[in-house]
């Protein structure tokens, strides 16, 4: 089977986040949004089918977790990602986000240092701060063109005290797919601090080809016994809004912890939805990932090209997967709020502006890829063409 990601899927008035949202945050009813990261793209067909039959079964009761859910998990990661897990290793969560927060509160305390690698997703800032810890940053460096950790500071943090880091593996918006080596010697780190990490790894399953994603905590039993990890079919499958995830714990002390502070807040029980869908999507979607992330792909390239020819001042740090494209737009010249002018008020286009990222981030921005390609190139179109403009302004 073929999937159609030129499709053109109208979402306006369908209570869209991305698409319903343009003149309240942006001042513009037609700004075109490739900015939050969710995809444009029809779900896998499995998806829709077992959603649909879910629904006609009109009665919405409460649900349960069965064991076919929690294999098709295992299934998935050993096929997938050649990480064996046990069953009674995972526990349900409502989001990444959620079980992110829950960590922080559990696994540092009040007052103490909690270490992320800037510029990252802006929400690990929220999680530390909301819960009264306080942001320790480990700058991500760009060496040869894209993200490499700073492995002397982040030691230089561990030594200060801080005993929990905040990953993000595939690192989201530099679009990195950490190498095994690079994860050994952070997980070495770790192990001499005693630090107990906290692995998002979200965009686990959006590789490209030549790049492999390891799971933190497939690397030893050593590092699986401090790693707390973070999953989703979300944003593999394009379900955000089905508010699902699960994390992943072999050791039984940090599983318990979160697994009780979960009950606690009344957040355990089975979505009705939800578990069938990710049970299709990891039992029959694995073409339509693979199709997606190869047409994905194109449009990196394409816009790769496209800036090169059109806007050379820009550079592009060209991502190993994920389906963010991080640009470096400090060639224009221009502060925060104009390049906020430039997108919204003279492009007509919304991405993501860098600085929400955290201070490193400041002259870049994120752009969602994972659309079809005439939305990329009326979105380049629309930027570059303003951008011209503006700068010669």
């Amino acid at each position: 089977m073929s999937y159609n990601f030129d499709e053109l899927i109208d979402r306006r008035n369908t209570r869209s986040y991305k698409w319903d949202q343009a003149e309240k945050l942006f001042g513009h009813a037609d700004i075109l949004p490739l900015w939050v990261a969710d995809m444009d793209f029809p779900c896998p067909p499995a998806v829709r089918d077992v959603l649909v039959k879910r629904a006609e079964l009109g009665v919405y009761g409460y649900a349960i977790h069965t064991d076919s859910y929690f294999d098709s998990i295992v299934q998935w990661y050993k096929r997938r990602h050649d990480w064996q897990l046990d069953p009674a290793w995972i526990a349900d969560s409502p989001s990444i986000v959620t079980s992110l927060s829950l960590a922080v509160e559990l696994f540092s305390e009040p007052g103490s240092q909690v270490v992320l690698q800037s510029p990252v997703y802006y929400p690990f800032y929220d999680v530390i701060r909301s819960n009264g810890r306080v942001v320790a940053k480990n700058p991500l460096v760009i060496r040869n063109g894209r993200f490499e950790m700073d492995y002397d500071h982040l030691e230089s943090l561990f030594k200060g005290g801080a005993k929990l880091l905040l990953l993000c593996s595939p690192h989201n918006p530099g679009g990195r797919v950490w190498e095994r080596s690079e994860l050994l010697r952070l997980g070495e780190l770790c192990l001499q601090y005693g630090v107990t990490v906290v692995s998002d790894e979200i965009h686990c399953d959006l590789a490209f080809p030549g790049h492999k994603h390891i799971p933190f905590a497939s690397l030893s039993p050593e590092l699986a016994d401090i790693t707390l990890t973070c999953l989703a079919a979300t944003k593999t499958f394009n379900l955000p809004g089905l508010h699902t995830s699960f994390i992943v714990a072999s050791n039984p002390q940090i599983r318990r912890k979160v697994v009780q502070r979960i009950k606690a807040l009344s957040l355990h029980m089975a979505n009705h939805f939800a578990q069938d869908a990710v049970q299709a999507a990891y039992n029959e979607g694995e073409q339509w990932l693979d199709d997606m992330i190869a047409y994905v792909k194109g449009n990196l390239d394409y816009a790769l090209e496209y800036l090169q020819q059109h806007l050379p001042q820009v550079k592009p740090l060209v991502p190993d997967g994920t389906y963010l494209l991080w640009l470096d737009c400090r060639g224009l010249g221009l502060e925060v709020k104009d390049l906020k002018d430039l997108m919204y008020n003279k492009a007509k286009v919304a991405f993501n502006e860098g600085s929400v990222f955290g201070s490193e981030g400041e002259g870049w921005l994120r752009i969602n890829l994972a659309c079809p390609r005439s939305i990329v190139k009326r979105g380049l179109d629309q930027f570059c063409q303003a951008a011209s403009a503006y700068v010669r302004s």
